[in-house]
């Protein structure tokens, strides 16, 4: 048996998150309680209780490596480990610390500026965010390349999460334009995201050239087991390659759907979602036939994981 530890990405969070770990296990109490030491407020107290302040990007990215980070620790407890990990676009970062390349100190403190620099990058209302569904990836990228070609503004293929489900981001009224098209072109379904931002694209280019400067002053270990990058799906190759992929992540589109494939050829058979949501865990069902997949957020998920694992 091959495990997955994949990585919950901004968007999953809610207020209460986290809290039955914290409260029925130590090792989860010391993540929380590390992160509002690093980070000079609680962050367990946003988790718990503040669904504005999980809203806003500076305080979801923190908040949501710190749940997901606490909900590995409890696993790993229990005697389960992965052979390879992934997050989803933040998620990548909580697949780090799960690779022994980034330790949680300088992940939590990390991520609450990228998330602060991606908010910065882009004011409210001039971008926007479509999840289209139910179309082939060439027909969304056509569309979108027909819209900037028309000269309605910048609008790309940002996340790539299963077979017929991928994400647009760009300028508003090009994003608009985009999946208005791809209605006509037979789309299911093509729902506004409620994002800050139009992630990972070249719009959020000054969020990149912060967050490079921040990468620059962190010291980096070599990785423990594989770490698959949202960047181009493979494997980060060492290191020396973490700071140039991480500058690069937040401005490229999220090849999900594609890490999963790879790394079920790479011999993964079980996937673990870590941290908010099951966003993740449907992904891959959609994506794979035949593999075990399961989502630990709170204790009843863990026991059910734990009785599958065994």
């Amino acid at each position: 048996m091959k495990t997955v530890f994949m990585f919950s990405g901004q968007g999953a969070q809610y207020a209460g998150m986290g809290k039955e770990l914290y409260d029925n296990y130590s090792v989860a109490k010391e993540v929380f309680d590390k992160a509002d030491e690093v980070l000079g407020f609680s962050i367990k107290d946003i988790c718990f209780n503040d669904e504005e302040k999980l809203g806003n990007t500076e305080y979801a990215q923190p908040a949501i490596l710190t749940m997901s980070i606490a909900a590995m620790k409890v696993l790993k407890e229990q005697g389960i480990r992965a052979s390879m990990t992934a997050g989803l676009s933040l998620g990548e970062y909580s697949a780090l610390v799960a690779g022994g390349a980034l330790s949680f100190e300088d992940a939590v403190a990390l991520v609450r500026k990228r998330g602060k620099f991606m908010a910065e990058a882009v004011p409210a209302g001039q971008g926007a965010m479509y999840a289209i569904i139910g179309l082939d990836r060439e027909v969304v990228e056509e569309v979108c390349k027909d819209v900037m070609d028309s000269g309605k503004g910048y609008v790309i293929a940002a996340n790539y999460n299963c077979p017929g489900q991928i994400a647009i981001a760009g300028e508003a009224a090009a994003a608009d334009e985009a999946a208005a098209k791809l209605k006509e072109k037979g789309a299911k379904m093509a729902v506004k995201l409620k994002v800050s931002g139009p992630f990972h694209t070249e719009l959020l280019q000054s969020a990149s050239d912060k967050l490079h400067e921040e990468l620059l002053k962190i010291d980096f270990n070599d990785m423990k087991i594989p770490v698959y990058t949202n960047l181009n799906a493979e494997v980060i190759a060492s290191k020396e390659d973490i700071v140039p992929t991480l500058t690069k992540q937040v401005i490229s589109p999220v090849k999900w759907e594609d890490i999963v494939r790879n790394m079920n050829a790479a011999g993964a058979d079980t996937f673990i979602e870590l941290g908010p949501g099951k966003a993740l865990t449907g992904f891959v069902k959609r994506t794979l036939k035949g593999v075990n997949i399961m989502n630990i957020e709170d204790v009843s998920t863990l026991n059910k994981a734990l009785d599958k694992l065994s």
